[in-house]
């Protein structure tokens, strides 16, 4: 079930048709209030979140999803306005796994949208992956650092999950992005400079394993 947040109700409905006809299950809200009694009832597997919202914007909506134990590990595509640059900074640094910017073509976002699904719901035979005191166990989708768990974001598991899969191996922003945001994305190289830096924050002094190759970009260590 994906739930698209929208005080627009033209735009609202417009989006939440276009995804049951491509075949996806999808609820429009005006709201937070209205969203979060819905995400008591049912929990989404997406959310898409307009930024411009009254009563509560959208990046405080998603500051609350991603500090919730119950509610941190869902996707989250923010809808911004054009130009808004520093709302979809901020938005990235608070957890959001991708945006797009209005107006935008129904298609477009359709495939994101599975694009982000594809991601979020995909397999992996290895079980776990672990480099000294950083473990990452695929299955469970848990990352933990002498043992305490580390809360991620859907797309900083990936990010990280790759480079650890890839130990030693230095890949650019542009494969990355390819790569762990699955499909061509336009939002630039800061998108990837912003989830390592989270990444390296969040993992401690096991953070230093992320390592910056000059004139390339990143590669996993140990």
């Amino acid at each position: 079930m994906i739930y698209y947040v929208e005080d627009d109700k033209n735009i609202r409905d417009l989006v939440v048709d276009t995804l049951k006809q491509t075949g996806l299950a999808a609820r429009g809200f005006a709201y937070a209030e209205e969203f979060d009694r819905a995400c008591e009832e049912q929990m989404p597997t997406l959310v898409l979140l307009d930024i411009m919202l009254p009563h509560e914007d959208g990046l405080s909506i998603l500051k609350r999803l991603k500090t919730d134990l119950r509610t941190c590990g869902l996707p989250v595509i923010m809808v911004t306005a054009k130009g808004t640059e520093y709302d979809t900074v901020i938005g990235l640094d608070t957890g959001a796994d991708d945006y797009i910017t209005k107006p935008f073509g129904m298609m477009e976002l359709v495939a994101r949208v599975k694009a982000l699904l594809r991601r979020t719901t995909s397999q992996n035979a290895s079980d776990k992956l672990i480099a000294g005191e950083l473990t990452l166990d695929v299955k469970k989708r848990s990352v933990t650092v002498e043992g305490e768990k580390i809360v991620l974001t859907f797309r900083e598991f990936e990010l990280l999950r790759y480079l650890m899969e890839n130990q030693g191996i230095a890949f650019d922003r542009e494969r990355l992005l390819q790569t762990v945001w699955g499909y061509d994305y336009d939002g630039g190289s800061r998108t990837v400079d912003v989830h390592i830096q989270t990444l390296r924050q969040k993992l401690d002094h096991c953070g230093t394993l992320i390592e910056t190759v000059r004139g390339v970009g990143y590669r996993f260590g140990g």
